[in-house]
Formats: structure tokens, C-alpha cells, sequence
């Protein structure tokens, strides 16, 4: 992805994935710079990420923090599994590998017609990306 993508036309998201990190600011730099995401709102006390939103320049995205066991909506740092479609897998794919991501499945068609590859995020998220938009609402 690049700067000259926009979400103009892209329906604002209305499903957020959220997560926790044990160094939130760590994992919104690897997401942004490493993956392709955006920082739409980073709200943080030092090295403490109190609600960070992250967007897809496709459409979508989603909502991070710092790791708090005591907090009523606590998630666990690193149970993320996430799938993130993108038009552009492959030209993803190529950005995640020269940026050394770990790479957990290699960029495959899949028999159901998607075009997909899965990363591993520093905090041990899982992350899929592929063609597959879904099945169509009757």
C-alpha cells in the first residue's frame, strides 16, 4: 500500500476487530510500517496505548490497546486471528516479504478461488490476507 491510496468511496467500517499488545506501540509500527495499515487515532499515556485505531486503506480495521489483565475487556496479547481482504495480495505479499515479516503460509490460490498468504505479528497475532470477499447475502 501506498500513500496515494484513499478511502474515498469505502463504506466506513462497522465490525471492529480489537486486541491487546504487550508494547502497542510497538505492534502499530509494525502494522503500519511492515503490513500497510493506517493510524487513524493513537491515544496514549508514555509507553501505554490507551485505545488505538488502525484502518485498511481497502475498508475496515481495527482497534488495539496495551495489554490490561484487570480491565472487564481484557484480550489476551497474541490470539488475534484476523483475515483482511485485499485486491492487491499480491503486491502485499511482495511488501511483507522485503520487510521480513514472519511468513506462516506462503501466497497460494486456494481451491474456493481465493489468493492468499498468513503472517505472524511480533506479538504473536495470526494474520491472513487474501482475495476472498465472503460469501454473497441472500
Amino acid at each position: 500500500m501506498n500513500a496515494q491510496d484513499t478511502n474515498a468511496g469505502v463504506p466506513a467500517p462497522t465490525v471492529w476487530p480489537t486486541l491487546q499488545a504487550h508494547d502497542a506501540h510497538a505492534l502499530i509500527d509494525f502494522l503500519v510500517d511492515k503490513v500497510g495499515f493506517r493510524r487513524a487515532a493513537v491515544y496514549s499515556d508514555g509507553d501505554r496505548v490507551a485505545h488505538a485505531e488502525l484502518s485498511w486503506p481497502e475498508g475496515g480495521g481495527v482497534m488495539l490497546g496495551s495489554y490490561q489483565p484487570d480491565s472487564e475487556w481484557s484480550r489476551k496479547p497474541g490470539t488475534l486471528g484476523a483475515y483482511v481482504v485485499s485486491a492487491r495480495v499480491d503486491e502485499l505479499y511482495e511488501r511483507v516479504s522485503r520487510n521480513g515479516v514472519e511468513i506462516i503460509q506462503e501466497l497460494t490460490d486456494q481451491d474456493y478461488g481465493s489468493r492468499e498468504f498468513s503472517i505472524r505479528d511480533p506479538e504473536g497475532n495470526l494474520w491472513s490476507f487474501g482475495t476472498y470477499r465472503g460469501a454473497p447475502v441472500d
